[in-house]
């Protein structure tokens, strides 16, 4: 298994400066040329239409298509329609692909831009950013992209080397470039997808590895201007008196994943990363001691923004003072409706589901969807309480820390099928052997990761590494069925309204289960292991099934100690975009 140091420092040079050059290359782009997605189209989006038109298809984040062309009774059929292959695949294809008016969007490792013909892949246009690639050799969490966004005509990307760009949607040339983070001087950027709400952009940076603030930026759609910019670590003077001995400096954060976008009350809701460095050593003591004492608002919460300035409406930390990186910054914010109430579910990594009422945060519950954790004995489920906390000290652990740091839940997407009424979750049994180690505090942002521990992944002591797809009921956890798997797959899941859930495993295998009973009713072998998205959409009638496929990631590079075969040979510098359909 291999063993992850504690805290290193990267290369220090900031001389390079940021490469702003970049070029697209269009093709055919009048046909299939997507017509503008605006605000009011996008707020409107029924998950029964063609599109797929954000992050999560829609604002409401169920990761649900309502095409049920391709069912249960008919998804034997199903077969390779087309296939994409990006190109300098590093570190797997972990793109979540949209799409609108029959044109399929993604983006490839190191922020390439594609739009391809939905029903025949013909590509339409190409962008290749010009990044700065000294800085991506001396990143750690490099040089994938997660997805993007599109609206008011244009697409949007981040960088890894942190830019925020706009592209025309139809053409593929660009319409602006702006820089927001010195990542010369931090190493950080953005991985994940940006969300366009109403005339702007909202995007969140690299996570609480690094000593800095974490910022969510919100900027101007039509010229890229910046107009607001919310620091995770210390971000209201409020925040600032949580974070002992001014820590709140280097605190850490981020919001690493995208949000989504309750139009009703003209709110963004966004999930944060940890607080760093991400292991404490100042076990029960953490109120006063250590190298950042207090609670560390607002890391590991869901924050409440205001779209228009960025001001902090409301909040839940999940966990207070997070000792053990379990972060919120999971991009799974699902709205829906419960008894009259409307509510949010959101899935902390720590492998706890937290409901929210949408006005205010307030819990309406807590449940665990995994069997494996003792960083806790239990949350409480009306007032949020971390009962039975384990907050460890300098040295070796006598016993595994449970979940392992790659999540009870990782970065990839569930499901929510209005049709069913069933949440279809992953849920990873991995722990730890960890060893807590004293390190000098760090008071000013600087090009290091701030880690403080040493750890390998192990398997929980009651069993096997494994992971689970369970269909529970959102609001309660009740389990109604569930599917296991030897490696715990690290994709997004899909459900539609033909009563299917699609499951792209770590093996390279796509599965589609009945909804209603897990009965596993088609599967087909992509070649490679699955680290990214999965939607459905339409083009010219017919229904389509996207799948990223290409194996890599930092969890992903466990699995050649952890599992060896098929991991060991297999491929990280490969990836395709397949897209399924029925036989003709």
């Amino acid at each position: 298994m291999r063993t992850k140091c504690l805290q290193f420092l990267l290369a220090t040079s900031f001389a390079a400066a940021p490469f702003a050059a970049a070029h697209a290359q269009a093709t055919n782009s009048g046909e299939g040329s997507a017509k503008p997605v605006d605000a009011a189209r996008i707020e409107s989006a029924d998950e029964a239409g063609a599109d797929w038109l954000t992050y999560h298809g829609t604002y409401q984040s169920h990761h649900f298509s309502g095409l049920d062309q391709i069912n249960t009774g008919n998804v034997k059929d199903l077969e390779v329609a087309w296939t994409h292959f990006p190109g300098r695949t590093t570190r797997g294809l972990q793109t979540m692909p949209l799409a609108a008016d029959g044109v399929l969007y993604y983006s490839g490792s190191y922020s390439r831009l594609f739009a391809l013909d939905g029903a025949t892949g013909k590509v339409l246009w190409s962008y290749i950013p010009k990044l700065d690639e000294d800085l991506i050799s001396r990143q750690t969490h490099s040089p994938y992209n997660r997805g993007i966004a599109i609206g008011d005509g244009r697409v949007y990307i981040g960088t890894v080397d942190g830019r925020l760009i706009a592209v025309d949607a139809k053409t593929g040339k660009p319409v602006w470039d702006t820089k927001l983070i010195n990542s010369q001087k931090l190493t950080v950027g953005f991985t994940g997808a940006p969300l366009f709400v109403r005339g702007k952009v909202i995007i969140g940076a690299q996570g609480g590895e690094w000593p800095y603030r974490g910022p969510i930026f919100g900027v101007d759609a039509a010229t890229g201007k910046q107009l607001w910019e919310f620091d995770v670590a210390g971000g209201t003077d409020e925040a600032k008196a949580t974070w002992g001995n001014d820590s709140w400096r280097t605190g850490g954060g981020g919001g690493w994943m995208p949000g989504t976008y309750d139009a009703a009350s003209n709110t963004v809701w966004w999930g944060t990363a940890n607080p760093g460095p991400l292991y404490d050593w100042a076990g029960p003591e953490w109120k006063t001691k250590g190298p950042r004492p207090g609670d560390d608002l607002y890391t590991t919460s869901v924050i409440a923004l205001d779209p228009d300035s960025g001001k902090l409406k409301f909040y839940h930390q999940e966990l207070p003072h997070d000792a053990w990186d379990f972060d919120s910054a999971v991009g799974e914010m699902m709205m829906i409706n419960r008894d009259g109430r409307d509510l949010v579910v959101h899935p902390n990594k720590s492998g706890f589901i937290f409901v929210y009422d949408r006005k205010d945060a307030g819990l309406a519950n807590v449940w665990p969807i995994v069997e494996n954790y003792n960083f806790v004995k239990s949350i409480d489920p009306k007032t949020g309480e971390l009962i039975g906390r384990r907050d460890m000290t300098e040295g070796k652990q006598a016993t595994p820390l449970c979940p392992a740091i790659d999540g009870g839940v990782s970065w990839n997407a569930g499901s929510y099928s209005p049709k069913t009424g069933l949440y279809y979750k992953i849920g990873n049994e991995w722990c730890i052997d960890i060893e807590i180690v004293k390190t000098t505090p760090i008071v000013e942002p600087q090009v290091q990761l701030n880690i403080g521990a040493n750890f390998t992944l192990r398997p929980p002591p009651n069993g096997q590494i494994a992971g689970h797809l369970d269909a529970r009921d959102p609001v309660t956890g009740q389990k109604k069925w569930e599917v296991r798997y030897a490696q715990p797959p690290l994709a997004s899941v899909l459900a539609t309204a033909g009563n299917l859930v699609f499951v792209p495993d770590a093996t390279g295998i796509l599965h589609a289960y009945n909804a209603e009973d897990g009965k596993e009713l088609w599967s087909h072998n992509d070649g490679l292991g699955h680290v990214g998205g999965i939607i459905a959409y339409s083009a010219g009638g017919k229904e389509y099934v996207a799948v990223a496929t290409g194996w890599g990631s930092l969890v992903g590079d466990d699995y050649d100690g952890a599992f060896g075969e098929p991991y060991k040979s297999m491929a990280k510098d490969a990836g395709a975009m397949i897209v399924f359909a029925l036989k003709q």
